[in-house]
Order: structure tokens, then C-alpha cells, then sequence
């Protein structure tokens, strides 16, 4: 039977910091989905799952053959799709014996899969993609003709343990309906880990990888979150509890302080009228000091107790600080022309015209490869459009389905002021705590991020660079970002005063955004 277990798994990157910590995982056949916040851990433990990485400490066992989605597979250059799917020796060979071949070198390319070209073609349909050729250059495919490739290549090895990594990155509503009954149809270990709701309520199980452990919760997203709101309210009740009960000790304490420095003035008094022999009174000094030290060292402890009970009651709420973008200079007037085309035509063939003025919020939306992602890159100047022109009025900036501004082997904060070279580090550190990245995350080197920390290091850069952009072109911003992160980002952008084109195809997050308009390409 297919299974996939860790035992007491620990994984410390070679700086010291420990990303999983004693970590048992037991997965049995059946839809498994993985959760956790950006940076949390879940890209590295799928790496463990898949034996990229080996551990610290710990063991890892397999049953069955196991294959692995990541995230935003890219083909090798010069690929075809038959090259992708790794069929494109066996295709070959078994074109060659149709043409009269009886070379034994193509018999044994063959081997016993005589059918490979009609079970990829019969795969390829099923996740509509039947009208690629094999033959077909891939690097000509959308990010989720890509996904979907990818996917079609792991299934092509009947495998019976398949992890996904954000398998609903850049695609469309047919695409993700595809994807879904591939979830659902798998009956192996399958393990997603992923942002989307839609994806993970098809799951049996929901793992939590949060402050290096993994933590299990039956049902799907739907349940987990009914059980997470509970604990957290829960967690906030006994928070306000916590800090009453550590405001009332505080109290006591300062009565039974002020209460010894009366019986203390007191007992000065009373010394200095009394008659008796000075070693009685001095003994009876030394009582009462004993009595209100024992006094306040009880109420000091309770004291200490209570702030105890507080920080561990505020260690279990949930961190879900916003992001705030509040840049000066972004501001667009609702009469400014932003940008304009005639007689556009871009580079696929797509004929479109577009006129932005103010602050207008746009969503582009359409099929996997019918342009949107060509479009945004013509509008920021990227690309050259086949006829016609774009006219820009304003600075403008694109963040790209794959984030590629930020450049390895330097910090966070450096590859900010590389961008934003008259801002000063204090500044700079100020803005980037604004999107989450703060303290060590800001000196973090921004190759070893993870896909959602990336994203908002390469937001931050494009928002804090000079000129500040007053239209911002985003191609799948929710790519890589958990729920928490996603809710931020429409954060984020709600404090954005400039003019804003989204290609998503996350329907709440476009919903979220209050449009003014949606463009189908």
C-alpha cells in the first residue's frame, strides 16, 4: 500500500535556524492538504517529502513510486511538449516503426509501452490540452499550459505517491476544474500544498506547518478553519483574562506595598516612644521586616505568575498583522490619463484597445495563453507590439507572474536601495517592515526566500523604487501567498492611490479589489 512517514524529523539550515523541529508525519492513501504562512516551512517540507533535502535528523520512508509537481515549472531550452513529458524518445521510436524500421536499438527504446502516444494523447485530453502538438516548442505555453504539462508528465508515471506545490498557480477556471478531478480521481498519497480554498476543501486532511512542527486536523480547509477561529477565540479570551488577572496583582501588590510602608512608619514610631530593652525591639524589627518580605515576595511571584500566563496566552494568537502601503506620489487624479493605445496588436496576434484614466482599478481575465500576461508587458514598455502604439503619462511598474527584480546573494534591504538609492536605510527598513519583512527577514539574502516572502520583498521594491509608480501591473500576485497573505496584499493594495491592471485568476481576490472594470481577453 501506498505511504509516505516521517519520524522525528528535524531540519537546521547551516546558519543555525531550525525550520522543522521533531516532526512525525504519517500519510496514508488519500487527498492530504498543506497549510502554514509564507515562510513557515512548507516548500521545505515538501523538499524532505520528496528526498531533495535530506534532514538533520530524523527518518523519511516511501512505499511506492513518488513523483513531484513544483511550483511554476519551467521547460528547458529548446523543449518540445513531447520533450516535457519525456516521451519524445519512445514517440519517436515508435514513428520510426511505422516507417519500416527493424533497428533493435528502437525495439529497445520501446520496450512493452507500444501505447505511449495514445495514453498521452488520451492524458493531454482529458487535461485539455489535445490541440498541442508533441512536436511543439514549450516555451511558447502560458504558466498554466506549463502547470498542466508538468502535471500530465507525473501522471504519465502512474505514480502512487504525488505531491503538488501550488498546482493552481496561473490557471483558469476550465484548468482548475481539470485539476480538481485529477485531485479527486487520484487514489494514492496525494499532497497539496496550496493558498486555495476552492482546491483544499477536496481534501481528507489538513497538516499545519507552523513554528517548526506540523500539526494534523481532520476534514477539509472548511473544518480546519472552523477549528483554528475557535481556538483563536478561545486564545483571545484567555488573553483579556490574562491581562485583568495581571492588572489586579499588580494591585494587590502595590496595596501590600503600600500597606508595609505604613506598618513600617508605624513601627519607627512606636520604637521611638517605646520602653522597652533594645534587643526586644530589635527582634521585633526583624519580624516585621521577615513578615513583609515573605508579603511582598508572595505578591512579586503572583505578579510574575500572571505576566507568564499573559505571554503564553499571547504566544497562541495567531500573528496577522497588515501590510500598509501609504507611498507618497502614487496619487493619480481622477481627470490624469494614464495610459492609451491605438491600433494595438501585440506580439500573439491579440488586437485590443485600452484607455486608463485616474485611479482606475482594472482585472484582466481569459484563458490560459490569450494574452493577458503579453498585454500587461507591452503596457510597462517590455515588450514591442506587432502594430499600433502605447502611450504611457505616468511611471509604471509590472510585477511579473515570476518575480525575477530580485537579485540573489543580497540582502532584502539591499536590493531595496539599489532601487530606491536617495531613500535612507532607516526608510528603507521602515517600508519593508510595512510588508512583513522586518529584523532578520530584512537582512535575509533574497535568494533563500520563500515564494510568498518573495513576492512581497519584490512588491516592496517596486512600490519603495524611484519614481514611485502611479500605474502598477500585476500578473498573478496571489501565486505562492497563503490565505493570510492573500487578505494582506488586498490590504495593501486598498491603501494604493494609483491606477492598478490585475491579471488573477483568484475570483475572491478580484472581487476583494473592487474593480471598476473586468477586460476579457
Amino acid at each position: 500500500m501506498p505511504h509516505l512517514s516521517l519520524h522525528d524529523l528535524t531540519l537546521t539550515w547551516p546558519d543555525g535556524r531550525t525550520v522543522l523541529d521533531g516532526v512525525t508525519l504519517d500519510l496514508s492513501p488519500g487527498r492530504h492538504g498543506l497549510v502554514g504562512d509564507n515562510g513557515s516551512g512548507k516548500s521545505t517540507l515538501l523538499s524532505v517529502l520528496t528526498g531533495h533535502l535530506e534532514p538533520t535528523a530524523g527518518t523519511r520512508r516511501v512505499e511506492g513510486r513518488l513523483a513531484h509537481l513544483p511550483q511554476d515549472p519551467l521547460p528547458e531550452d529548446g523543449a518540445t511538449v513531447a520533450d516535457v513529458l519525456g516521451v519524445a524518445e519512445r514517440v519517436a521510436a515508435l514513428h520510426a516503426v511505422e516507417a519500416g524500421s527493424v533497428d533493435p536499438d528502437v525495439y529497445d527504446t520501446i520496450g512493452d509501452d507500444w501505447d505511449v502516444e495514445a495514453r498521452t494523447t488520451a492524458l493531454l485530453g482529458r487535461l485539455g490540452l489535445d490541440r498541442l502538438g508533441l512536436d511543439r516548442d514549450a516555451s511558447t505555453l502560458s504558466g498554466g499550459e506549463l502547470t498542466l504539462l508538468a502535471l500530465a508528465a507525473r501522471l504519465l508515471d502512474e505514480p502512487d505517491v504525488l505531491l503538488l506545490d501550488e498546482p493552481t498557480n496561473n490557471l483558469d477556471r476550465p484548468a482548475r476544474e481539470r485539476l480538481l478531478a485529477v485531485v479527486d480521481d487520484f487514489r494514492g498519497v496525494l499532497v497539496v500544498a496550496s493558498h486555495d480554498r476552492e482546491l483544499l476543501d477536496h481534501v481528507d486532511a489538513v497538516h499545519e506547518v507552523r513554528d517548526g512542527g506540523v500539526r494534523t486536523f481532520g476534514g477539509d480547509l472548511t473544518a480546519y478553519e472552523a477549528t483554528v477561529a475557535a481556538e483563536e477565540a478561545a486564545a483571545e479570551k484567555e488573553v483579556r483574562e490574562a491581562q485583568s488577572e495581571l492588572r489586579s496583582t499588580r494591585r494587590r501588590l502595590a496595596e501590600a506595598q503600600t500597606a508595609i510602608a505604613r506598618s513600617d512608619r508605624a513601627g519607627r514610631k512606636a520604637a521611638a516612644n517605646a520602653v522597652a530593652a533594645p534587643i526586644v525591639l530589635g527582634m521585633r524589627k526583624r519580624a516585621a521586616e521577615e513578615s513583609a518580605g515573605k508579603l511582598r515576595g508572595k505578591h512579586e511571584g503572583q505578579v510574575e505568575a500572571a505576566r507568564q500566563r499573559l505571554s503564553e496566552a499571547d504566544a497562541r494568537l495567531r500573528d496577522d498583522e497588515p501590510i500598509r502601503v501609504d507611498l507618497p506620489g502614487t496619487r493619480v487624479p481622477a481627470t490624469r490619463e494614464v495610459v492609451s493605445t491605438s491600433g494595438l496588436v501585440l506580439a500573439n496576434g491579440l488586437a485590443i484597445d485600452l484607455h486608463l484614466r485616474g485611479p482606475e482599478r482594472v482585472g484582466l481575465v481569459g484563458r490560459n495563453g490569450s494574452g493577458k500576461s503579453t498585454l500587461l508587458r507591452t503596457l510597462v514598455g517590455e515588450l514591442e507590439p506587432l502594430e499600433g502604439e502605447v502611450r504611457r503619462h505616468v511611471p509604471a511598474r509590472l510585477l511579473p507572474q515570476r518575480p525575477r527584480l530580485l537579485v540573489a546573494g543580497t540582502s532584502v534591504a539591499e536590493n531595496v536601495e539599489r532601487l530606491a538609492p536617495t531613500a535612507s536605510r532607516q526608510e528603507v527598513r521602515s517600508r519593508l517592515a510595512r510588508f512583513g519583512l522586518r529584523g532578520a527577514r530584512a537582512d535575509q539574502d533574497a535568494g533563500t526566500l520563500s515564494g510568498g516572502e518573495r513576492l512581497r520583498a519584490t512588491l516592496a521594491c517596486l512600490l519603495l523604487a524611484e519614481p514611485s509608480p502611479q500605474l502598477l501591473c500585476l500578473d498573478e500576485p496571489t501565486n505562492d501567498l497563503d490565505m493570510r497573505s492573500v487578505d494582506r496584499l488586498v490590504e495593501a493594495l486598498a491603501g494604493y492611490e494609483g491606477a492598478l491592471v490585475v491579471v488573477s485568476h483568484d475570483e475572491r481576490f478580484l472581487e476583494a479589489l473592487g474593480l471598476d472594470r473586468t477586460i476579457t481577453t
